[in-house]
């Protein structure tokens, strides 16, 4: 890390930085000249900030604030050490941090030390899961009452409509696409193919796959602040809200995985189509954990007006053999890459809580040894299939009664984010759709 600062002496100021439970980055600004202090000793700041709600605010009658007297925590820097961020005009270097008691044990409400448990749960098995993200994502002007697409760097025109993988939806912002790509280089986040999608002003990249899932979650967490931050510069929006736009496709977050043995086999392949009986065992933990996950996969309020039949996003718990209709979807191709695609997950979600509930949920599968239903055939929407929760509220009280989640998460982090998810479900309720969305653009 210390190396990282000399080979970047132009660097003027530091951002210290960790994932609250919505996913937000929560830390400080610190002058260059005290780095290593923070380097070798991390810094401290209150347990309760990781368990801020949406506004950033404290949670009411949270045990983390007033009852234990506010105490801190120790953050430490994680592995993934300095990295630029090109979205700002002071060259300035953030170091992504994690939360820790005084006595070293990680604090169990930090949704990175989430996943790196679930993780652990491969490990003990000799099992490595290698994990992959799609972020979908709208370009939008923000600047009048109504939400529009930017207009045309070089004609001043707007798009009227969706084109789904049109070059020249992506030409017309080729300037923002090309910095965003050489940001991605210089932090080493692994943004491959772009493409344009069925929403107004939306687009999609795809992260190439990880056989580390907790740098997976990295990428995608300092993916979507690149993403909001380089828009800025560029004079728009761009936001990852489930669903900006009444009209159109709402934006997810697609997560496909397999899993490595110590050999480094992919334990889903057995050299069929149909694929291991593991495989199947995975898919109905996923199936299984997917009611009580779904506040996971649809935090907000916003989240829920994604959730509608026949509007590319899942609704029914199924899965499938290439079918973008189910919740659950075994891509094509060569079997020794056979994997699993998790679909239901809006791109408004947590990526470490994500990846965690996604691989906890197979994990649960794999433990118990069951088969799922059989794969359906044909469109999702127009069959009588068991649904997820269907709004806010009751996805928030399956989340918390919820056995497969209780596998997944520490009951600490499950108790911070329903009291959580149950303030801002109150608060929510007197806030007009206007003020929502003005509220998620720039925040999730």
């Amino acid at each position: 890390m210390k190396n990282w600062l000399r080979k970047n002496p132009h660097v003027q100021a530091i951002r210290v930085a960790a994932a609250d439970l919505n996913g937000q980055p929560r830390g400080k600004r610190v002058p260059v000249r005290f780095a290593d202090k923070v380097i070798e000793g991390g810094t401290r700041f209150p347990m309760s900030v990781l368990n801020l709600d949406i506004w950033g605010e404290d949670i009411d009658d949270s045990p983390l604030v007033l009852a234990t007297g506010d105490r801190d925590g120790v953050l430490l820097p994680t592995e993934r050490g300095f990295l630029p961020m090109p979205w700002l005009d002071t060259p300035t270097g953030l170091l992504p941090i994690w939360m820790f008691h005084e006595n070293g044990e990680p604090y169990g409400g930090d949704p990175r030390h989430a996943l790196a448990n679930v993780v652990a749960r491969y490990n003990d098995r000799g099992l490595t899961p290698v994990v992959a993200v799609e972020l979908e994502f709208f370009l939008i002007d923000d600047s009048g009452r109504q939400l529009r697409v930017p207009p045309s760097p070089s004609t001043g025109k707007r798009r009227k409509m969706g084109e789904i993988l049109s070059l020249r939806a992506l030409d017309v912002f080729d300037s923002f696409f090309t910095e965003l790509y050489d940001a991605c280089e210089a932090m080493d986040i692994p943004a491959d193919t772009a493409i344009s999608e069925a929403g107004l002003g939306q687009f999609e990249i795809n992260l190439m796959h990880q056989e580390d899932a907790l740098r997976a979650a990295d990428d995608a967490w300092l993916f979507k602040m690149l993403v909001k931050g380089l828009a800025r510069r560029h004079g728009f929006a761009a936001s990852f809200m489930a669903k900006p736009y009444d009209d159109y496709a709402g934006s997810g977050l697609h997560m496909h995985f397999s899993v490595l043995d110590k050999n480094g086999n992919n334990i889903f392949d057995d050299g069929t189509d149909q694929g291991s009986n593991l495989l199947l065992h995975a898919i109905n933990g996923c199936l299984k954990a997917m009611p009580g996950c779904t506040l996971i996969f649809a935090p907000h309020a916003n989240s829920y007006d994604r959730m509608v039949p026949g509007a590319h996003a899942p609704t029914g718990i199924c899965w499938a053999y290439e079918n973008r209709t189910t919740a659950v979807r075994v891509p094509s191709g060569d079997h020794r890459a056979r994997r699993i695609e998790h679909r239901l997950s809006g791109g408004d979600v947590n990526p470490y809580l994500t990846i965690a509930a996604v691989l906890g949920a197979a994990m649960n599968g794999i433990e118990d040894g069951t088969l799922p239903p059989e794969p359906i055939t044909g469109n999702a929407y127009n069959l009588d299939l068991p649904s997820i929760p269907t709004d806010w509220k009751d996805a928030i009280d399956t989340f918390e009664s919820c056995p497969e989640t209780a596998r997944i998460f520490a009951p600490q982090l499950v108790q911070n984010y329903v009291m959580t998810k149950r303030q801002e479900l109150h608060y929510m309720e007197a806030t007009s759709k206007e003020e929502q969305i003005e509220l998620y653009i720039d925040t999730v």
